[in-house]
Protein backbone atom coordinates (compact mmCIF):
# COMPACT_ATOMS: atom_id res chain seq x y z
CA UNK A 1 0.00 0.00 0.00
CA UNK A 2 1.48 3.48 -0.73
CA UNK A 3 1.05 6.07 1.75
CA UNK A 4 1.14 10.23 1.04
CA UNK A 5 2.30 11.51 4.16
CA UNK A 6 1.61 15.60 3.66
CA UNK A 7 3.18 16.99 7.15
CA UNK A 8 1.54 20.53 7.45
CA UNK A 9 3.92 22.14 10.00
CA UNK A 10 5.23 25.66 9.76
CA UNK A 11 8.30 25.30 12.51
CA UNK A 12 9.09 21.57 11.60
CA UNK A 13 13.21 22.04 10.95
CA UNK A 14 12.60 24.78 13.46
CA UNK A 15 11.44 24.07 16.15
CA UNK A 16 9.42 21.59 16.11
CA UNK A 17 10.67 18.63 18.54
CA UNK A 18 7.76 16.11 18.23
CA UNK A 19 7.19 16.01 14.51
CA UNK A 20 10.45 15.64 13.36
CA UNK A 21 11.39 13.18 15.66
CA UNK A 22 7.93 11.19 14.52
CA UNK A 23 9.36 11.78 10.66
CA UNK A 24 12.83 10.90 11.57
CA UNK A 25 11.75 7.41 13.17
CA UNK A 26 9.53 6.47 9.94
CA UNK A 27 12.73 7.85 7.96
CA UNK A 28 14.56 5.66 9.72
CA UNK A 29 12.41 2.24 8.84
CA UNK A 30 13.65 2.54 5.20
CA UNK A 31 9.79 2.26 3.60
CA UNK A 32 10.34 2.65 -0.36
CA UNK A 33 6.06 2.97 -0.61
CA UNK A 34 6.15 6.29 1.63
CA UNK A 35 6.50 9.60 0.28
CA UNK A 36 6.67 12.29 3.06
CA UNK A 37 6.28 16.11 2.25
CA UNK A 38 6.81 19.19 4.10
CA UNK A 39 4.00 21.12 2.64
CA UNK A 40 5.37 24.59 4.29
CA UNK A 41 8.68 23.93 2.61
CA UNK A 42 6.48 23.67 -0.88
CA UNK A 43 4.43 26.58 -0.39
CA UNK A 44 5.79 28.75 1.64
CA UNK A 45 4.22 31.77 -0.19
CA UNK A 46 0.45 29.71 0.30
CA UNK A 47 0.37 29.26 -3.46
CA UNK A 48 -0.67 25.47 -3.25
CA UNK A 49 0.13 23.96 -6.95
CA UNK A 50 -3.38 21.92 -6.97
CA UNK A 51 -2.10 19.79 -10.30
CA UNK A 52 1.08 18.51 -8.12
CA UNK A 53 -1.38 17.65 -4.94
CA UNK A 54 -3.76 15.95 -7.45
CA UNK A 55 -1.02 13.79 -9.18
CA UNK A 56 0.18 12.93 -5.86
CA UNK A 57 -2.86 11.90 -4.38
CA UNK A 58 -4.01 9.81 -7.04
CA UNK A 59 -0.83 7.96 -6.90
CA UNK A 60 -1.44 7.33 -3.11
CA UNK A 61 -3.46 4.65 -1.54
CA UNK A 62 -3.66 6.31 2.01
CA UNK A 63 -3.25 9.63 2.58
CA UNK A 64 -2.13 11.13 6.10
CA UNK A 65 -2.55 14.71 6.78
CA UNK A 66 0.25 15.26 10.02
CA UNK A 67 -0.09 18.62 12.08
CA UNK A 68 0.06 20.18 15.59
CA UNK A 69 -3.18 21.32 16.77
CA UNK A 70 -3.32 25.48 16.84
CA UNK A 71 -6.30 27.03 18.22
CA UNK A 72 -8.40 23.81 18.20
CA UNK A 73 -7.43 23.25 14.61
CA UNK A 74 -5.02 22.56 12.27
CA UNK A 75 -2.81 25.10 10.51
CA UNK A 76 -3.42 27.64 7.95
CA UNK A 77 -1.80 26.24 5.01
CA UNK A 78 -3.84 23.06 5.79
CA UNK A 79 -6.81 24.91 5.00
CA UNK A 80 -5.54 26.48 2.46
CA UNK A 81 -4.48 23.53 0.70
CA UNK A 82 -7.97 22.16 1.31
CA UNK A 83 -9.78 24.75 -0.38
CA UNK A 84 -7.29 24.12 -3.86
CA UNK A 85 -7.24 20.66 -4.17
CA UNK A 86 -10.35 19.22 -2.94
CA UNK A 87 -11.94 20.84 -5.80
CA UNK A 88 -15.23 20.38 -7.50
CA UNK A 89 -15.33 17.84 -9.99
CA UNK A 90 -11.62 16.20 -9.21
CA UNK A 91 -12.73 15.07 -5.45
CA UNK A 92 -16.71 15.27 -5.80
CA UNK A 93 -19.42 16.55 -7.82
CA UNK A 94 -18.49 14.78 -10.57
CA UNK A 95 -15.07 13.59 -9.73
CA UNK A 96 -13.96 10.81 -7.18
CA UNK A 97 -10.34 11.04 -7.20
CA UNK A 98 -10.24 10.07 -4.01
CA UNK A 99 -12.76 7.25 -3.30
CA UNK A 100 -11.96 4.29 -1.95
CA UNK A 101 -8.27 5.77 -0.73
CA UNK A 102 -7.97 6.21 3.26
CA UNK A 103 -7.28 9.25 5.47
CA UNK A 104 -5.55 9.27 8.75
CA UNK A 105 -4.65 12.17 11.08
CA UNK A 106 -1.61 12.52 12.80
CA UNK A 107 -1.97 15.46 15.15
CA UNK A 108 0.48 16.87 18.03
CA UNK A 109 -1.02 18.67 20.59
CA UNK A 110 0.42 20.93 23.32
CA UNK A 111 -1.63 20.22 26.08
CA UNK A 112 -2.91 16.93 27.40
CA UNK A 113 -5.16 14.69 26.83
CA UNK A 114 -7.36 14.98 29.82
CA UNK A 115 -8.24 18.69 28.71
CA UNK A 116 -10.31 17.37 26.13
CA UNK A 117 -12.65 15.82 27.45
CA UNK A 118 -16.33 16.65 28.32
CA UNK A 119 -15.36 17.45 31.57
CA UNK A 120 -12.00 18.62 30.65
CA UNK A 121 -10.69 21.93 30.42
CA UNK A 122 -11.41 22.59 26.77
CA UNK A 123 -15.19 21.02 27.07
CA UNK A 124 -14.54 19.15 24.06
CA UNK A 125 -12.68 15.82 22.72
CA UNK A 126 -10.84 15.85 20.12
CA UNK A 127 -12.97 13.36 18.00
CA UNK A 128 -15.81 16.59 18.13
CA UNK A 129 -12.69 18.59 17.25
CA UNK A 130 -10.97 16.83 14.15
CA UNK A 131 -15.09 15.82 12.84
CA UNK A 132 -14.22 18.36 10.05
CA UNK A 133 -11.78 15.76 8.51
CA UNK A 134 -14.04 13.19 9.15
CA UNK A 135 -17.16 15.28 7.17
CA UNK A 136 -14.66 15.80 4.17
CA UNK A 137 -13.19 12.06 3.93
CA UNK A 138 -16.94 11.20 3.88
CA UNK A 139 -18.09 13.73 1.00
CA UNK A 140 -14.97 12.52 -1.04
CA UNK A 141 -15.54 9.14 -0.13
CA UNK A 142 -12.55 8.55 1.83
CA UNK A 143 -12.31 5.86 4.61
CA UNK A 144 -11.92 8.15 7.44
CA UNK A 145 -9.24 6.03 9.85
CA UNK A 146 -8.39 7.08 13.69
CA UNK A 147 -6.47 9.46 13.96
CA UNK A 148 -3.09 9.36 15.39
CA UNK A 149 -2.71 11.57 18.58
CA UNK A 150 0.08 12.97 20.42
CA UNK A 151 -0.84 14.71 23.53
CA UNK A 152 0.85 16.72 26.25
CA UNK A 153 3.71 17.64 23.82
CA UNK A 154 5.03 20.77 25.72
CA UNK A 155 6.10 18.53 28.48
CA UNK A 156 6.60 14.89 27.08
CA UNK A 157 9.62 12.98 28.32
CA UNK A 158 12.13 11.78 26.45
CA UNK A 159 10.99 8.09 27.22
CA UNK A 160 7.25 9.02 26.38
CA UNK A 161 8.56 10.75 22.80
CA UNK A 162 10.60 7.28 22.70
CA UNK A 163 7.37 5.31 23.22
CA UNK A 164 5.34 7.85 20.77
CA UNK A 165 7.33 7.50 17.81
CA UNK A 166 7.88 3.53 17.87
CA UNK A 167 4.04 3.75 18.19
CA UNK A 168 4.00 5.99 15.22
CA UNK A 169 6.05 4.07 12.87
CA UNK A 170 3.25 1.25 13.88
CA UNK A 171 0.48 2.95 13.05
CA UNK A 172 1.99 3.92 9.68
CA UNK A 173 3.13 0.99 9.00
CA UNK A 174 -0.11 -1.20 9.64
Amino acid sequence: MSTLILVFHPHLKDGSRVNARLLAELAAQGEDDIIVRDEYAEYPNFSVNADTEHELLEAADRVILQFPFYWYSSPALLKEWEDEVIAAGWAYGGGHALKGKELKLVVTTGSDASKYRKDGEYNHTMEELLSPFAVVAYKVGMNYAEPFLVQGTATISDAELDQAAADYVSAILD
